[in-house]
């Protein structure tokens, strides 16, 4: 909706914009530390946003239909710490005191609480571009799903605050070709065009014309004076009217630091060095030297915003009301939440092989039951689906004529896939996975290493497991890969052996509602494991590890696997007596077990351990201790047939059982 021009308190704007940049100083000198840049050369942004143009209820701050503001520039916290509190979130003035502080709600990047009005955690520069992406792709599907008739219940945008540091990362190029290509017209980027970077002015490292690039990926192009309260706002007032069916970017040019005149438009801006000169700055901008300075005035214009923002949500709930008392199947879809149950009940016994079978051609299987029974799961691939086995079958493919449709075609961009996946996340209602091969997860970590530390439930579907790729060679063949993804914080990396223990798998990725989880999946074709029962695997894989083969007493020494190599450590064990089998499919979830699971599994009293995986040998030396074997590789691979190149690194019967041979069992 248009706001009418003569509704506009241009005066009451202008004033918080100055107040702003006062706050903003005060928390970064009381932080001594933090930065001053964008906070202060897009303050008249964050009043034009904040005051008049987004449409939020703070008393309603998770509200299906609210617009969604990122600050892609996360380093620029303080901005929107600022206009979180003024515009009513619950962020108070003491918080803005403890910018940056052990313990506060106001970090130096800003870090996901949609409590708070902080819609995802950005700081690494183009991952908020991509979510913003990733958000408008879910809200198009949120509308398709939803509305019905005159009954709209969504029909917010997503708006995105960044700058010349996040359009130069790669992740944001790619991230926006595709919202071009998908015609995303409800993304609104706005471009803090100030030409200056930390290391100087932006001619030093780019000379791209940046609206003619972004006009030739398919967005409409504006440009403002971010410093101009009317110049800015009624240009953001066509872009948002723009009917053309076009993401949208804004191209305001702004003065970084404008307000402290030492500094302003220099590098020397972007930290905190410019809170030396803020008593001359605050004097300039007509301010007390009073801390945290808000005047009533200000005040009192954004408690009316609230109350109006209070009406407008009424209003929306009125619609919402008469929604669901016509859809009650839609309101079940949309008050559902994706988990473990989506499995519950499934005939999966009518898919599984009665022979060999790929786990990634398992984990597609175990997609089809998964996808018919919650709408809510999507999927996509980089350019891999053939490949990776995770296109959801009759699901049709997303398009901006298709909105519905439930496979995402990213291309050959993996990283934007990642970032992208996550806005999905954020989005609140889909449930995203994604995927590439194993070695290629190298490119997606950023992202993944932020759904861990914002705690989404994003599935990354990472194939082609080992060394067991063969011919393609060592740029295809993942050797440190699942070590590095084990080492990451808050984030399930699963190897599962078979297709009951990728039922496990699954179970375990869809209950992980705030936890990231990587589904890492054979090429080849493997046995079933025919030692325990399918529910045992099943369950096994949910609590990451289980007994596979070997109830003996008393026991002598323990083998430990995951995925492929697991039926090599039941075959080598039955030629030894006392010996026991662990399936160890996920190392994280077999941590956060209680005590006297883990001690069942794997007993203190018995010290003789050995592992074997296909890939570095680093984290299974927390299980074998000192004294134990890994085996494993811990070199690059090399081309060759499959088999020859598990030969060469010793993942073999043969290396197993001779290994086995030299470990004295201890007990």
């Amino acid at each position: 909706m248009v706001v009418a021009k003569h509704s506009i308190d241009y005066e009451s704007l202008v004033s918080a914009a100055n107040e702003s940049r006062g706050i903003i100083l005060d928390a970064v000198e009381a932080a001594n530390s933090g930065h001053l840049g964008m906070p202060l050369g897009c303050a008249e942004i964050g009043a034009a946003l904040f005051g008049q143009l987004l449409n939020f209820d703070a008393s309603h701050p998770t509200w299906i239909n609210r617009d969604r503001f990122i600050l892609s520039a996360g380093h620029g916290s303080a901005f929107l710490y600022a206009w979180l509190h003024l515009a009513g979130y619950g962020i108070s003035m003491e918080d803005m005191g403890n910018f940056r502080k052990f313990g506060s709600i106001t970090p130096g990047h800003p870090e996901f609480n949609a409590a708070l009005g902080i819609e995802c955690t950005t700081g690494p520069l183009g991952q908020g571009v991509a979510n913003a992406v990733g958000m408008a792709l879910s809200c198009k599907k949120q509308a398709a799903l939803f509305n019905r008739g005159r009954r709209k219940i969504i029909d917010n945008r997503v708006v995105c605050l960044c700058g010349d540091g996040c359009l130069q990362e790669g992740v944001a190029n790619e991230a926006c070709a595709l919202a071009g290509h998908w015609k995303l017209d409800n993304l609104l980027i706005i471009f803090d065009a100030n030409g200056i970077t930390m290391d100087g002015r932006l001619e030093k490292s780019q000379t791209e014309d940046t609206p003619k690039k972004f006009k030739a990926i398919g967005f409409d192009v504006f440009e403002t004076n971010g410093n101009d309260l009317r110049d800015f706002m009624g240009t953001f007032e066509r872009a948002r009217a723009s009917s053309t069916g076009r993401p949208k970017l804004i191209v305001a040019d702004t003065i970084i630091g404008l307000g402290i005149g030492e500094v302003a438009g220099t590098s020397a801006a972007h930290g905190a060095s410019g809170t030396k000169f803020m008593a001359e700055a605050k004097r300039k901008l007509g301010l007390p030297l009073e801390k945290f300075f808000i005047s009533e005035k200000t005040r009192k214009f954004f408690e009316d915003r609230r109350r109006q923002r209070q009406r407008k949500y009424s209003e929306w709930l009125k619609i919402f009301d008469a929604w669901r008392a016509k859809n009650p199947d839609l309101e079940k879809i949309f008050l559902k939440n994706s988990g473990a149950s989506a499995l519950d009940g499934c005939e999966l016994s009518d898919i599984a092989p009665a022979g060999k079978i790929s786990t990634r051609a398992a984990a597609g299987a175990i997609l089809q039951k998964v996808a018919d029974r919650d709408r809510r799961i999507v999927t996509g691939s980089a350019d891999l689906f053939s490949s990776t086995c995770n296109c959801i079958e009759n699901g049709g493919d997303f398009s901006r004529e298709n909105p519905l449709g439930r496979n995402i075609y990213f291309g050959v961009r993996e990283h934007a896939m990642a970032a992208i996946s996550n806005g999905i996340s954020y989005g609140g209602i889909f449930r995203p996975s994604c995927s590439t091969f194993l070695v290629f997860s190298d490119y997606m970590r950023a992202a993944m290493r932020v759904a861990a530390l914002a705690k989404l439930g994003t599935i990354f579907i990472l194939t082609h497991d080992s060394i067991a790729v063969g011919e393609d060679g060592p740029t295809h063949q993942p050797v440190e890969t699942i070590a590095a993804l084990r080492c990451m914080p808050n984030f399930d990396v699963v190897r599962p052996a078979d297709f009951w223990e990728t039922v496990g798998a699954w179970k375990l990725a869809l209950s992980n509602a705030t936890r990231p989880t990587a589904l890492i999946l054979s090429r080849q074709d493997l046995p079933s494991i025919d030692t325990v029962d399918s529910e045992t695997k099943v369950r096994g894989a949910l609590r990451g590890a289980y007994v596979a083969y070997g109830e003996t007493c008393p026991l002598e020494r323990i083998v430990l696997a995951s995925g492929s190599e697991l039926q090599l450590a039941i075959q080598a064990a039955k030629h030894f007596a006392g010996t026991r089998v662990v399936s160890m499919p996920c190392m994280e979830a077999f941590e956060r077990q209680p005590e006297e699971y883990r001690e069942m599994i794997l007993p203190k009293s018995c010290g003789g351990r050995i592992s074997i995986e296909a890939s570095a040998t680093m984290p299974w030396h927390r299980y074998v201790g000192q004294n134990g074997i890994a085996i494993g590789v811990d070199d690059f691979g090399c081309s060759g047939q499959a088999s020859s190149v598990m030969h060469k690194f010793g993942i073999t019967l043969e290396n197993l059982k001779n290994s086995i041979v030299k470990l004295p069992p201890l007990r």
